[in-house]
C-alpha cells in the first residue's frame, strides 16, 4: 500500500510524503503504482512551474515535497489536488493508497 502523508501548516497544505507500492500487481505492470507516480511528478513540476518554492528530495522511493512558505496558497491548492486525485483512485483501486493529514 501506498502511504500518503500530507501536511498542513495553519490548515494550509504544506507539503507530502510519499512511500510505498500499491501491491495492486507486480512491480513493472501496477498501472495504479504508475498512476500514483505520475500525479507525484505533475505535482512537483506544477510546483515548480508556478514558483512555489518547494524543497524537494526523493531518496530509496520517497519522494517528499515542503513548501519553504507556509502561507503559500497556490502550492496548497496543487498539494490539495493531489490528495484529491488519490482519492479518486482509491474509490475505483481501494486498498491501494492510504491518506494522512497531519498539523505540522
Amino acid at each position: 500500500m501506498v502511504q500518503s502523508k500530507f501536511y498542513k501548516t495553519n490548515g494550509i497544505f504544506s507539503g507530502f510524503k510519499i512511500s510505498g507500492h500499491t501491491g495492486y500487481a507486480v512491480r513493472g505492470k501496477d498501472i495504479v503504482c504508475a498512476a500514483v507516480s505520475s500525479a507525484v511528478q505533475l505535482t512537483v513540476n506544477m510546483l515548480s512551474e508556478f514558483r512555489c518554492d518547494a524543497k524537494v528530495s526523493v531518496n530509496g522511493g520517497i519522494v517528499e515535497c515542503r513548501i519553504k512558505s507556509a502561507d503559500n496558497e497556490t502550492a496548497s491548492k496543487i498539494i490539495k489536488q493531489l490528495m484529491h486525485h488519490f482519492e479518486l483512485i482509491i474509490e475505483e483501486f481501494p486498498k491501494t493508497i492510504k491518506i494522512t493529514i497531519s498539523e505540522v
